[in-house]
């Protein structure tokens, strides 16, 4: 019945993604934006390939030293900031906590206009940041806080449409086709099905918005952090996990043309491998999780795999893909015995229809949270004499940075390790505790990597920052895993040259704390990243050398972005720290030139 059932979902959404909606031509929005404009910034990664890298080099490694603002502004609204602002046509967009939005002159920083989001729960989910908007067809798209998706005229931020992010959450395709559209008129079935949360930057493409949902493999609530309270990550209590999934939408009218679901309702438990694809070995009793399999079979209806971060497109092949998270519950893992697939890995869809081309699991059924947050970086590995191989990199928590084919999933090369790694990174938790390094905050979280054509080299922001994990007993007296990021454990930070064709670091910057912000690269040979002790810096892409520090006085977790308008360069960055990481708070986006 279940494969009857899955025959006629998929059935059903090829119909619905077969044809494009009508009237959606846009062709800044056919071709990737990079190519098209080197003066705007107009999608999360700079171009669909998640490169952020730029060909602008007014700002450049001799002139970088004179780098000074341009203009401030204090958006009002305290809060973790990690905005990637857009700017298309002279025009900056950017997000703020809780999900208002801002339009302003992107070369003097006047604001132009102001969308103010009017929550439906002060119960937030997954805290109240957001990582940016999607831009396309002169309207901006973001995923909010409290589970909707929304529309939002670009030329003067009025509401278009308000959607909704539900799920039935039975596996039913009848109950999925009942949400495809929304009627605000007749709400029924959307308030029937759950609710889910985002905050990543969705990716427009082709008439149709892209986005994922996040938070559904806690088990705690990460807004807690944002209340002075404890967020202990992994303690059961608060809500189960949920099933998480990427949708495409039509830009016109929000209706679902397709869905993926980051936990499989058929396979779920895979092969059950004693090892990871590099032959790391897994800490499992493979005979109790056989055992208990038929006991959770539908371990996958609450399995988690969060889709943090935008997803990257590769055109010519009609392919988009993401990394998902976690595996839940995370600290109950008897509960889902088998790989939980497709958790913990990178993610291949064709564009038009959702439907899975391959899938590289990177730690199945992950106890740690060694997932893929950061978004894969498209690039093409030349070598001389040889054909281009089309390639995906993805720095991944684990502190590995993984190179695959992306035609075929394939695994390439797993880089050397960008933050150090100890023996506790693949065991078990034990009742007096173990610190995990790298933990579930890092290597590489959900911070963006770069990727520059003229080094060939990645550019990797990441965190070494250790877990502790602890069994515990719960109010029912089973014991279960406990993690959470104490206090009196020294944190660090690295930026790392990573060269994909051989997984080489070619040079390494140390921070003295975690690096929860991203890259950029620029044609001027430089590197932009930001500090969690407030420091806005660049360095010498070559050699790592940093050549310019701004001090902004709170910390600085967010991406840069750079553009160009009258003919002037800009760098602009959001400074707003990080409530569950402790970094300063603050609510400063600056936009840095060189003096005219």
């Amino acid at each position: 019945m279940i494969a009857q059932r899955l025959l006629v979902l998929i059935a059903t959404f090829l119909v619905l993604a077969s044809s494009a909606p009508p009237g959606l031509a846009d062709t800044a929005q056919q071709k990737n934006p990079a190519q098209h404009d080197q003066d705007n910034w107009s999608t999360y990664g700079h171009d669909f390939n998640n490169q952020r890298y730029s060909e602008l080099s007014e700002i450049n490694t001799g002139n970088v030293a004179k780098l000074a603002p341009a203009w401030i502004l204090q958006t009002g609204i305290l809060g973790t900031f990690p905005t990637n602002p857009l700017v298309v046509d002279g025009v900056m967009y950017l997000t703020t906590p809780f999900n208002h939005v801002m339009a302003l002159d992107a070369a003097s920083g006047a604001v132009k206009w102001r969308y103010a989001h009017q929550t439906q729960t002060e119960k937030l989910c997954c805290g109240s940041h957001n990582r940016g908007l999607a831009w396309g067809n002169g309207r901006l798209f973001m995923i909010t806080a409290d589970a909707r998706l929304i529309a939002l005229d670009a030329s003067n931020g009025k509401l278009v449409w308000d959607i909704p992010v539900v799920d039935p959450m039975s596996g039913d395709p009848a109950d999925l086709a009942a949400i495809t559209h929304y009627d605000p008129a007749h709400p029924a079935a959307f308030d029937r099905a759950t609710r889910f949360a985002g905050n990543m930057a969705p990716v427009v493409y082709e008439g149709r918005v892209f986005v994922g949902v996040s938070g559904t493999g806690y088990s705690a609530v990460l807004a807690d952090a944002e209340h002075n309270s404890a967020s202990v990550l992994g303690k059961a209590g608060v809500r189960d996990g949920l099933r998480a999934f990427l949708s495409a939408y039509s830009v016109t009218d929000g209706q679902l043309l397709w869905r993926w679901y980051s936990t499989a309702a058929q396979g779920w438990e895979g092969d059950f491998v004693a090892k990871t694809a590099f032959g790391d070995p897994l800490p499992r009793d493979l005979v109790a999780e056989r055992a208990s399999a038929a006991q959770h079979r539908d371990a996958w209806k609450t399995g988690g795999g969060s889709i943090y971060s935008t997803p990257s497109i590769d055109a010519a092949q009609g392919l988009i893909y993401f990394g998902t998270g976690n595996a839940s519950p995370g600290y109950e893992d008897d509960k889902r015995p088998g790989d939980n697939l497709y958790t913990s890995s990178l993610i291949a869809l064709d564009i038009a229809t959702g439907k899975l081309r391959w899938h590289h699991q990177l730690v199945p059924h992950d106890l740690w949270g060694y997932d893929a947050a950061s978004p894969p970086v498209l690039i093409d590995l030349k070598r001389p004499g040889q054909t281009p191989i089309p390639a995906l990199a993805a720095a991944s928590k684990s502190g590995w940075m993984y190179v695959l084919n992306r035609l075929t999933g394939a695994p390439l090369r797993r880089s050397e390790a960008f933050v150090p790694q100890d023996t506790t990174m693949f065991r078990r938790a034990t009742a007096a505790g173990i610190d995990v390094r790298p933990g579930a905050g890092g290597g590489a979280n959900w911070p963006p990597s770069a990727y520059s054509p003229q080094t060939g080299w990645t550019y990797v922001p990441a965190s070494d920052a250790p877990t502790h994990y602890q069994l515990e007993k719960n109010a029912a007296g089973k014991t279960v895993t406990v993690l959470s990021f104490k206090d009196d454990v020294k944190r660090a930070g690295t930026l790392s040259a990573i060269d994909p064709r051989d997984g080489k670091i070619k040079w390494q910057l140390q921070s003295d704390l975690p690096m929860m912000s991203g890259a950029l690269a620029t044609a001027g040979g430089l590197v932009f990243a930001g500090e969690s002790n407030g420091d806005f810096i660049a360095v010498d892409a070559h050699s790592g050398q940093r050549l310019w520090r701004f001090a902004t006085g709170a910390g600085v977790n967010a991406p840069a972005i750079t553009y160009r308008v009258g003919g002037r360069q800009y760098v602009a960055v959001a400074a707003g720290g990080h409530a569950l990481f402790k970094f300063p708070l603050g609510d400063t986006v600056i936009a840095f030139a060189l003096p005219k």
